[in-house]
């Protein structure tokens, strides 16, 4: 994935185990707990400055949604900040106003708040992607065009 300008993500290599982490005596040492920043940013994938959080109780949700092969979102757009991993397969993320992004499996995107946007897989299997909604309590995580 290319990230547009003023973006920071990144994928950091794991820290290699501490001396005292990786010797045990007298035990089998087990495997080292490792942490990669899939991403990190002030921005969504279009570069636009993500939107302050609102006031009110917050609410989180996470989402697995598999999208099938050939298939097409409809234009929406979300009225709370999420990110998301893409677990499988390909997607395609197109703004209205003609802005591209491609993501394979194991790729990141911060997606765009307020802004209309439909995604589809050009593959020939089903993307999944894992996505992280961080929203208030009654507000809904997207809105179809035209709603």
């Amino acid at each position: 994935m290319v990230a547009p300008p003023g973006t920071h993500t990144r994928r950091t290599p794991p820290e290699a185990p501490s001396q005292a982490a990786s010797q045990v005596v007298g035990q089998v040492a087990s495997p080292a707990v490792s942490s990669v920043q899939l991403v990190q940013s002030e921005r969504s994938w279009d570069g636009a400055l993500l939107p302050a959080y609102p006031q009110g109780q917050p609410q989180v949700t996470i989402l697995r949604i598999t999208i099938p092969a050939g298939a097409r979102l409809p234009l929406h757009q979300h009225p709370v900040i999420n990110a998301g991993v893409l677990t499988r397969g390909q997607l395609v993320v197109v703004t209205e106003d003609g802005k591209e992004l491609r993501l394979a499996a194991g790729d990141p995107i911060v997606e765009v708040v307020n802004t209309p946007h439909q995604g589809f897989n050009p593959g020939s299997e089903p993307a999944e992607i894992i996505v992280f909604y961080a929203g208030q309590a009654g507000t809904p995580l997207a809105v179809k065009q035209g709603q």
